[in-house]
């Protein structure tokens, strides 16, 4: 208890910053995974183009690659400057968007397709039938495979502790300099973790409970 109790500034910055970059990416993912993921089954063959090549192209490049072209290429193209809290944010929600469009994709696919004919058979267009008839109840249909897609992305924000993002990946290079065991603040730190996932845990048994279909 004294590695934790002695070290609560490092461990409450360090963790403060995960979760904002997990929240704001969650965010941003969740929209942008929605607009690809109902651009992969337009009937439009360029919009499920762009959506096919966006999903195949980022999703098959491993996050550290992304991490690093923003950390690194992004500087050097002359842009606006950025801190690399918000490029990391940046990369996580590109990246965690693919699996999010995937996902949601995958309940799509569950709606029966007599929901979409009847919502086109009433005059609502493509864009009407997603966002009222088809959408709500995908979502409902994957309420677990979309929490784990959020797991996933709490446990990879870690990734950016080695871009110089002060979060909970870089509290044992920091307190390796205070003189601290490295396995007891590694043990502190998953301790977290875990609570932070039961956490996202019971909020998937709660919508699952609130939204399931008698």
């Amino acid at each position: 208890m004294d590695t934790l109790l002695n070290n609560l500034d490092i461990f409450v910055i360090g963790f403060r910053n995960t979760l904002l970059l997990f929240i704001v990416s969650a965010v941003v993912a969740l929209v942008l995974g929605t607009i690809i993921g109902a651009m992969r089954v337009s009937p439009v063959p360029v919009m499920r183009a762009f959506g096919t090549i966006y999903v195949n192209l980022v999703r098959n490049t491993p996050l550290t690659l992304i991490m690093f072209f923003f950390a690194f290429g992004y500087p050097k193209l002359g842009l606006p400057t950025i801190s690399y809290l918000n490029l990391a944010t940046i990369a996580l929600s590109l990246y965690t968007a693919t699996y999010v469009a995937e996902a949601l994709r995958s309940g799509i696919n569950t709606v029966p397709v007599g929901q979409a004919e009847a919502a086109r058979a009433i005059g609502l267009t493509f864009g009407q039938s997603m966002s009222l008839v088809v959408l709500p109840q995908a979502f409902r249909a994957v309420v677990p495979p979309m929490m784990n897609v959020f797991i996933a992305l709490l446990k990879n924000t870690t990734v950016a502790a080695g871009f110089s993002v002060a979060e909970a990946g870089t509290i044992r290079a920091n307190l390796s300099e205070r003189g601290e065991p490295a396995l007891v603040v590694l043990l502190w730190v998953a301790a977290i973790f875990v609570v932070l996932v039961m956490i996202l845990s019971l909020a998937q048994r709660r919508l699952e409970n609130h939204w399931k279909v008698a």
